[in-house]
């Protein structure tokens, strides 16, 4: 009984993979293109002869091409035109196939040469019966192949796999439709192409039909049951500038696919679905391809010790990854935060597994421990972009601004100086330009003591001397670090930020909470801030404040709308909640003073800031400093006025210390 039923599931599983629903099992292919041989040359026979052998020489002409069949076999084996999946054929299948048959046909004509001179053994049919059936079997192999494809793609097509069209017909389109014939393992079937070419109306491209995108194009998706369009990587752009065309097809349930927009193709390399995901809001704002100097950065960073502060931050994490591609010799990570660098160090020992990283704890406030980091490393370069962020968050606690942004960016940038580092980079925002809150004027405070500390040190005027071991390598005591500052704005699914707050609220069905209807922000992808950090790096001479092109400011309440849209979510709706503490309408880049100066990156200038004396510079921020350690709200912020006077507060409580 045991052995009955044993025999009984290895049958199963035999017949299971023999006639699997995937695939004709390759025995079943070479047969039929054998039967299709034969038929052929059956057919030849008749054409040459008119009319089929007569009942007692049918025997021997059915032998006679029975010996032609074993060079058949050779090229089916060479070519191997039975090892691809039927409904998978493309052109490269149809060129093995002519060629399996042609070299059938060749050897066949040998055997014939040979059964010319041996009439004894087989029937000897005229040589151009051999050429009529490879004409005709190679047609009808290639009909057979069309046809199940056919079949397949328009009836009995599984389930489980979704019909799609491609946005695009050039490289990038046929590069995704591709894709998707030659993976076996596709959960789609390609079903047609989307073209905004007039021309191309009712064109065939890759066995599927070209549909213009126009009116009737959601009514024919949805009659031909299409839930999912792929956007080709070079019709991106298009589909930002048309959000009518979006919201149609969101609103009619239809997927949209594309390139998420941090990455770019090159059109060049392979393209495949599964590097393409569900549109986000992040791939739809205006943006423009931003290019920098890969060259320039890793000649400037290779073998280099390279640290980055805050680096369990948004940017900081983003700045790791990318300085860690061009080999440092070694990258010292610092944040306070554990658990976030907890993320960073498994994904650095994942990642780059030669590279020499450490991942430090500590704050950069405390003096003692950032003094042994320096010492021990001696950094070439410093990516500081620790810093607290959160507006509402600081505007209630002025005195951790202080000590961790000002005094934190003081710390670092002194030790820096102290130990022989080539060049920092600091890490500003747009909101220190007419700050209206806490925070943006913690950083406009750092930005003055960094550009004073850089004049001070070209000038000859700067206090710090090198370390003795640094003094004893250069062979003087002079100071030779370079202070170079970026400031941008607000960067896309950063913590904290509007985007993954809004995701959240429209799954709980709303509401989305937007402070103000006329409220806008400029934004741009993190790994596109943290290059032009990089490209910055490289061409600043010290003293520096780069403004980075943000592109066009988005409208935060069309940004919500669109997300809702996005979602699919029915009935969720937009409450305006008011203007928070010391939030602003919009951001700046400069202030009315400042002017800029273009540099060789067009999406990098210079800012021509107000400068400050080092010696100011440094007993404003001690006595700041001193301040922060009384926790007086008002005395801290009326001094951070003092010492930038633009600085007017907004929805604040402190509104009341800019009376005169």
């Amino acid at each position: 009984m045991r052995f009955s039923l044993l025999m009984k599931s290895r049958f199963n599983n035999i017949i299971s993979w023999y006639f699997s629903r995937k695939a004709a099992p390759y025995w079943m292919v070479l047969l039929l293109d054998c039967l299709i041989v034969l038929f052929s040359e059956l057919i030849s026979y008749y054409i040459v002869y008119n009319g089929l052998p007569e009942t007692e020489s049918f025997p021997t002409v059915l032998c006679t091409f029975l010996l032609f069949l074993p060079g058949f076999l050779v090229g089916f084996r060479i070519f191997r035109t039975y090892s691809g999946i039927i409904r998978y054929s493309t052109s490269t299948e149809i060129i093995r196939l002519i060629g399996a048959m042609g070299t059938g046909s060749l050897i066949g004509y040998g055997i014939h040469l040979f059964l010319m001179n041996h009439p004894d053994l087989a029937y000897n049919v005229k040589a151009t019966t051999l050429v009529i059936g490879f004409l005709l079997a190679t047609l009808l192999s290639m009909c057979l192949r069309m046809i199940v494809k056919y079949l397949y793609d328009h009836i009995l097509y599984s389930q489980s796999q979704q019909r799609v069209f491609v946005y695009g017909v050039h490289e990038g389109g046929q590069a995704l439709a591709q894709s998707i014939i030659s993976d076996k393992e596709s959960p789609y079937v390609l079903s047609g192409f989307v073209s905004d070419e007039p021309k191309l109306k009712h064109h065939m491209m890759m066995g599927v039909k070209v549909y213009l995108n126009n009116e009737d194009l959601i009514n024919t998706m949805r009659t031909r049951h299409i839930r999912v369009l792929f956007i080709s990587p070079l019709r991106n752009d298009d589909l930002r500038d048309n959000p009518e065309f979006l919201n149609r097809l969101v609103k009619n349930g239809i997927k949209v696919m594309m390139q998420p927009a941090e990455e770019e193709w090159d059109g060049k390399s392979e393209l495949g679905t599964r590097q393409l995901h569900e549109v986000e809001i992040e791939d739809l704002l205006p943006r423009e391809k931003i290019e920098v100097d890969l060259k320039k950065i890793g000649d400037l960073l290779r073998d280099k010790v390279v640290m980055v502060t805050g680096a369990a931050g948004s940017i900081g994490y983003e700045m790791s990854r990318q300085v860690a591609k061009f080999a440092p010799k070694h990258l010292i990570l610092v944040d306070q935060a554990e658990t976030p660098m907890h993320t960073v160090r498994l994904h650095m020992a994942n990642y780059y597994p030669d590279l020499q990283c450490e991942t430090i704890v500590s704050s950069i406030a405390n003096k003692g421990k950032m003094e042994s980091l320096f010492s021990q490393y001696c950094p070439d370069y410093v990516f500081h972009a620790a810093a607290y962020k959160h507006v509402p968050m600081m505007e209630d606690n002025p005195s951790e601004a202080i000590q961790n942004n000002v005094y934190g960016t003081r710390v670092i940038a002194d030790l820096a100086v102290k130990y022989g580092t080539k060049k920092f980079v600091m890490i500003s925002t747009d909101k220190a330009v007419n700050p209206t809150n806490v925070m943006g004027c913690s950083k406009r405070i750092c930005e003055i003591y960094c550009q004073a500390l850089n004049k001070a040190i070209q000038e000859g005027t700067c206090p710090f001397k090198l370390a003795p071991k640094m003094a004893q390598e250069r062979g003087n005591d002079k100071p030779i670090t370079q202070f170079v500052t970026t400031r941008f704005g607000n960067v896309l699914g950063s913590n904290g930020s509007v985007i993954p707050l809004f995701k959240k609220q429209i799954k709980a069905g709303g509401p989305v909470t937007v402070t103000h209807p006329d409220i806008i922000r400029f934004f741009m992808l993190i790994p596109e801030a943290c290059r032009l950090v990089l490209e910055a790096g490289t061409m600043g001479n010290g003293g520096e404040i780069f403004v980075f092109d943000m592109g066009k400011p988005v409208r935060i309440a069309d940004l919500a709308q669109r997300m809702i849209d996005l979602s699919g979510a029915k009935g969720v709706e937009i409450k305006f909640t008011g203007l928070r503490d010391g939030e602003k309408l919009y951001e700046e880049v400069l202030n009315d003073q400042e002017q800029t100066k273009p540099t060789p990156h067009p999406k990098i200038m210079v800012s021509a800031v107000r400068e400050y004396p080092f010696d100011l510079a440094l007993k404003n921020e001690e006595e700041l400093y001193q301040l922060s350690l009384t926790y007086d709200d008002m005395a801290i912020v009326k001094k951070m006025k003092e010492i930038v006077p633009e600085y007017k507060s907004k929805q604040s409580k402190y509104e009341v210390l800019d009376v005169d």
